[in-house]
């Protein structure tokens, strides 16, 4: 259609850490969910990986803004400026008009009626003319590469930034999840905590974040130990600069309770798993996706503790937005994890 087109199609996976946008098959956009605004405007002056730079370290008439929070929209004006800014991001420049929208947003199976209105009104406010959601866990499944529509259970725990979700799936649809807010936001605001009464050092959420990534580990006993991180910043008794050598060892004991809550849901979801079903996922094993997958052992840990085979799915950060974008393609025959 080239030039004329249109409708434009596209996937939208609004995570609470990163926000990714799928078009014509393709990964256009995956940037931070954040915004930098100037306070007496409210002017947009960045986004994404460039607003990330700026988080935490602004002056007064900047103000840097995550606009989810434990997986829903937390404000509502910020929230919509972001997606209008990724969306235009997308958009091709030779265009003479705008297309119409037509888009597939995912949202935490764990989403309240008027916490689905959120992202429904944002996404429309933002240029979206049809506007589909799918759950997350169900597009985490179909992005992973497995049969959802089987008469066949398949279960998936999906750790993002704001929420983890965890569902079992058949027929095209969730038969039992949950939802907990202990998720990436949470484990970085245990480290800081850590650092804070053990190191008595102040550190920001991007620091704490760089730690959670360069040594974050679910197990304190490795095969393979990353090196220590090295961690710079103010004392908090004498305000002077101290180093603080952080190991794996350390913030696996800093994240075991957030882990053990993880570990209960799981749980909680299995025991209502009907026998049929929980007789498939215990042959298939259970499905790690989301950045949270990522943690050094969380799967032999998970598997440890329940006995379950658990297998971190290829490409963990991305099943989402492609299972998303996968939706996206199907949107003609309206299948049953689509809602409008």
């Amino acid at each position: 259609m080239g030039l004329f087109s249109l409708t434009q199609e596209i996937a939208i996976d609004l995570g609470t850490a990163n926000t990714i946008i799928i078009h014509n098959d393709k990964i256009v956009v995956d940037e931070p969910s954040i915004v930098a605004i100037e306070k007496s405007t409210g002017n947009l002056i960045a986004i994404g990986e460039r607003a990330r730079q700026m988080h935490g370290k602004t002056h007064e008439s900047i103000r840097t803004i995550r606009p989810l929070r434990d997986g829903v929209i937390a404000d509502f004006d910020a929230a919509e400026k972001m997606l209008r800014g990724m969306i235009k991001m997308v958009k091709p420049k030779t265009t003479l008009f705008n297309p119409s929208l037509k888009m597939v947003v995912c949202i935490p199976s764990g989403s309240t009626e008027v916490e689905i209105r959120a992202v429904r009104d944002s996404s429309e406010h933002a240029g979206g003319r049809d506007v589909y959601l799918i759950y997350e866990p169900m597009a985490a499944a179909i992005g992973i590469g497995l049969d959802v529509e089987a008469p066949e259970g398949c279960m998936v725990v999906d750790i993002g930034g704001g929420t983890a979700e965890i569902a079992v799936i058949a027929l095209g649809g969730i038969v039992t999840n949950k939802s907990i807010r202990v998720a990436g936001d949470g484990f970085t605001a245990d480290i800081q905590g850590y650092m804070r009464h053990q190191h008595n050092i102040k550190i920001g959420e991007r620091t704490a974040e760089d730690i959670k990534i360069a040594v974050g580990s679910a197990l304190s006993d490795l095969a393979e130990p990353p090196q220590d991180y090295i961690v710079r910043g103010p004392n908090l008794m004498t305000a002077l600069p101290i180093e603080v050598p952080v190991s794996y060892q350390e913030i696996a004991h800093c994240l075991d309770k957030s882990i053990s809550k993880i570990e209960t849901a799981i749980l909680q979801v299995l025991e209502q798993t009907p026998p049929e079903l929980y007789a498939d996922i215990v042959e298939k094993g259970i499905y790690l996706a989301g950045g949270g997958a990522l943690l050094r052992g969380l799967d032999k840990r998970l598997t440890d503790k329940i006995n379950i085979t658990f297998r971190v799915a290829e490409d963990p950060l991305h099943a989402v937005a492609r299972g998303t974008g996968i939706g996206l393609k199907n949107i003609s025959k309206l299948p049953p994890y689509l809602m409008r």
